[in-house]
């Protein structure tokens, strides 16, 4: 494309078409910057805040019975076991995301990586490509010299046809 039409327009691309050579790009912030799941906390989602309650709050001072004192007892020996559970689970739930976490950014340096070769190698054709065009006069050069030496051999030969015949042809 002619520099004119770059500047002026005419063979621009199709709209929405992003080039490579032409300084534009694809990267989408809202992509970038989306969660990986619905349900990740963020700032723009920061969660419910809800809580757990086993047992409602006792709203004035009261005494209990045996069996309500008993049935608690049961109750927070219950609790404090789930509560154990829980602070493992929760703990292996976090080493999880840890470890999702440094998957994610390997693999994001792999990208990266794979993203700055393929620019490398689009450097090396690039190159190549020049290095080729630059070529082209001498093959021009080339192509002529074999025209001109396919006349001058035309002309001799028909220069001897012409002695040999006696300017007849």
């Amino acid at each position: 494309m002619s520099l004119q039409l770059r500047l002026f327009g005419g063979g621009k691309a199709a709209a929405g078409k992003v080039s490579a050579n032409d300084g534009n790009h694809a990267i989408n912030r809202s992509k970038v910057l989306s969660s990986t799941d619905t349900s990740v906390i963020t700032p723009l989602n920061p969660g419910n805040f809800l809580s757990i309650r086993s047992v409602p709050v006792v709203p004035d001072p009261r005494y209990f019975t045996k069996e309500e004192a008993d049935a608690m007892k049961g109750l927070a020996k219950e609790k404090t076991d789930g509560a154990r559970q829980s602070k493992r689970a929760y703990k292996s739930l976090a080493k999880i995301e840890a470890a999702d976490k440094t998957v994610h950014k390997e693999h994001r340096k792999y990208e990266g990586a794979v993203a700055e070769n393929e620019l490398g190698k689009k450097r090396a054709d690039a190159g190549l490509a020049k290095k080729l065009h630059g070529m082209r006069p001498g093959y021009v050069r080339l192509g002529l010299g074999i025209d001109k030496a396919d006349g001058d051999a035309r002309t001799r030969i028909d220069e001897i046809k012409a002695k040999l015949t006696g300017g007849n042809n």
